[in-house]
């Protein structure tokens, strides 16, 4: 990458669906969960829809009826099916590694935000072996869920950058409700959780088709 000429410094990833094709994986278990524990069926869309936010907030979110002990069977029942029965695949997206190398040669400081556990984000990207590329992570449950922003301004605290600095890229609305709240510009990608016409609601700077195509915006604008 030549010639950038960038305000930002700074790039925060989402992880489920904008670094990482795990969408299929996510609502299979959240579906199961509902299921096992409560006998109620959970479509695709609606489970599609709560991804990025935290596990016990997704939840909630789809059953706002059901009392606290009954979200936690749920969320528990979602973990172990996650980590042990889900046999969907969640590769990283084509050409993720090789961009995720080039921003890092490139002196970007890279960071992730999830509203994946700390369990989870930590064995995926061992799985994946990129934890290398990142300068700090935070995950839902040790902070407080998109698109409430404390998870962004604390990995801008901590980088010791600007939210003038700082691009959120993510494929969910919580991600860009995220940025926006903590008043930091984002990209959408498309090829996640939700579709580009309601991800342009919040107004990111552009939704990109694959977030590998980052680069050339990085280096064009």
């Amino acid at each position: 990458m030549n010639n950038i000429n960038m305000p930002y410094s700074l790039l925060v990833f989402d992880w489920d669906g904008t670094l990482i094709d795990s969408i299929e994986q996510i609502t299979t278990s959240l579906q199961a969960a509902s299921n096992i524990i409560c006998n109620e069926p959970v479509t695709e869309e609606a489970a599609r829809g709560v991804i990025g936010l935290g596990l016990q907030e997704a939840i909630k979110q789809l059953h706002p009826e059901k009392e606290q002990t009954l979200i936690e069977k749920m969320a528990d029942t979602y973990r172990h099916h996650y980590l042990h029965e889900n046999k969907v695949p969640s590769p990283l997206f084509e050409g993720v590694t090789d961009m995720l190398d080039e921003l890092k040669k490139a002196g970007f400081t890279l960071a992730i935000a999830t509203g994946k556990s700390r369990r989870g984000l930590d064995h995926s990207i061992t799985e994946h072996d990129v934890a290398h590329y990142f300068s700090t992570t935070r995950c839902a449950g040790e902070y407080l869920s998109k698109p409430h922003p404390e998870m962004l301004l604390g990995i801008v605290n901590d980088t010791q950058t600007k939210t003038g600095q700082t691009l959120m890229i993510g494929d969910s609305e919580h991600d860009l409700m995220m940025a926006n709240n903590a008043g930091v510009d984002s990209i959408a990608v498309s090829h996640g959780a939700h579709s580009a016409e309601k991800l342009m609601e919040h107004k990111p700077l552009l939704c990109l088709d694959r977030v590998t195509d980052l680069t050339k915006f990085l280096s064009t604008n």
